[in-house]
């Protein structure tokens, strides 16, 4: 049987993640930072009968991260690693606190590095394994309003294309998982790290990032679809790199590579909403009206 460690697991992908594995005949460990909230998975995998086992993970404490990682080795490979664990926010740059971008970067990105650096050594010495990092749409497409969290997941996209090139002699896989908006609670989590203010001359690009929030709210696009690329992901014969997830994902990647970045750039300008949101339309697919 094949062994997962998936982080961030208390609610969302992580969560779906772990029962959709172990319904596939994987063995999970679940990271958890707050063993406070471990009672709802473990009642729905007690509930199917799933080898699912919560364990105490958090991804910004180096201890914890090898504490865990070294227990859940001691008992058999670690085929799959999962970083998902992340945390989100909403602010210009210019309102977003030095200790909230730090944050960002520690939990988003360099939690993802060390629980890499923690399995890779006996990946690399079996030539066997499979890394997947959750990054995100912003991860592929620069977002206002998101920076922070854009940068972070930008950066964690740009390990794992480095980094399966630096391991593919080896035989280990990497794959990037970018979720557009997926119906989790993050937004509630992120609430202190969102801001939204009439009167501040940003009000327009928050406003407008609301917006491409609202819309894939209404696509309602479940964690499940997550779950199910991953699935595909690690499985497939026809390796990939970069796997989206939902119509606005998709649409992003596409725009990535065919709307000059200048023209993104000049949508900051004063437009009325109406031609906005029809150049959203016309480069990403996505219909904000």
């Amino acid at each position: 049987m094949k062994r997962a460690l998936v982080t961030g697991t208390s609610s969302g992908i992580g969560f779906d993640l772990c029962l959709h594995l172990a319904r596939n005949g994987y063995q999970v460990i679940a990271g958890m930072r707050n063993l406070t909230k471990a009672a709802p998975l473990q009642e729905a995998a007690a509930a199917e009968s799933l080898d699912i086992t919560v364990v105490p993970l958090d991804v910004c404490d180096p201890a914890s991260v090898s504490s865990a990682i070294s227990a859940a080795a001691e008992t058999g490979f670690i085929d799959v690693l999962v970083n998902n664990a992340g945390i989100g926010g909403a602010s210009p740059l210019e309102l977003t606190p030095d200790d909230e971008h730090k944050q960002m970067f520690e939990t988003n990105y360099f939690g993802a590095v060390r629980c890499i650096q923690a399995v890779l050594p006996a990946m690399r010495e079996k030539q066997s394994g499979c890394i997947v990092n959750i990054t995100s749409a912003v991860g592929l497409q620069a977002t206002p309003n998101q920076i922070a969290y854009s940068a972070s997941k930008w950066a964690l996209e740009c390990l794992g294309e480095a980094l399966a090139h630096e391991i593919y002699r080896f035989g280990v896989r990497v794959v990037n998982v970018e979720p557009g908006v997926i119906m989790t609670n993050i937004f509630e989590n992120s609430a202190g790290q969102t801001r939204y203010d009439k009167t501040s001359p940003y009000q327009p690009i928050m406003r407008r990032n609301g917006k491409v929030f609202a819309a894939g709210f209404k696509r309602a696009v479940p964690p499940s679809l997550v779950s199910e690329k991953i699935l595909e992901a690690i499985t497939t014969d026809q390796y990939r790199l970069r796997w989206p997830v939902g119509e606005d994902a998709e649409g992003l990647m596409v725009s990535r590579h065919n709307v000059p970045t200048e023209e993104w750039i000049e949508m900051g300008a004063n437009l009325s909403d109406n031609e906005y949101n029809s150049k959203f339309k016309q480069h990403f697919g996505i219909d904000l009206g």
